[in-house]
């Protein structure tokens, strides 16, 4: 399934947006004065990036953020939310993804971390440190403190 991000700018937007806005000119009969330069590292604040499948339209994947910086064709995000979704019209809820600090790569739909991690499903909750998802292959790796909670119910298990 392809992916394609819906955004009121593209990523060359998002970094130009990143950018400081020009300086107000002065009126004409006074010398104008030097633009401010541009801050190519300034990040963006309550950042949102929706993602919807190619096809249908549907919502796949709404990442969020509240500082967002652009780092080598990545954006480094504080305070991460993803929420994924069931692709289809319902637009239901799948799982939720939360890390203080990630860098996410818009190319292939993935990120990655150092710090924790918090991963919720309906009936699955997963916390730990150095992690990785993967959007297309709906999988998240996780490599120290890892903690697995279910909320299932588990029948017949000494069987």
């Amino acid at each position: 399934m392809s992916v394609r991000a819906i955004l009121p700018f593209t990523l060359a937007g998002f970094l130009a947006a990143a950018e400081s806005p020009p300086a107000p000119t002065a009126p004409a009969t006074t010398t104008p004065a030097a633009a401010a330069p541009a801050l190519p590292n300034s990040p963006a604040v309550n950042w949102v990036l929706p993602i919807f499948s190619d096809r249908e339209g549907h919502r796949l994947m709404k990442l969020q953020g509240t500082e967002v910086r652009p780092v080598d064709g990545r954006v480094a995000i504080t305070n991460l939310m993803i929420t994924t979704f069931t692709g289809d019209a319902r637009a239901a809820v799948d799982s939720i993804l939360l890390s203080p600090r990630a860098v996410f790569s818009p190319t292939d739909h993935t990120a990655r971390g150092e710090q924790t991690v918090r991963f919720i499903q309906d009936d699955v909750e997963v916390t730990g440190t150095r992690w990785a998802y993967d959007h297309a292959a709906k999988k998240v790796s996780l490599e120290g403190d890892v903690r697995v909670t279910f909320r299932a119910r588990i029948t017949d298990i000494l069987r």
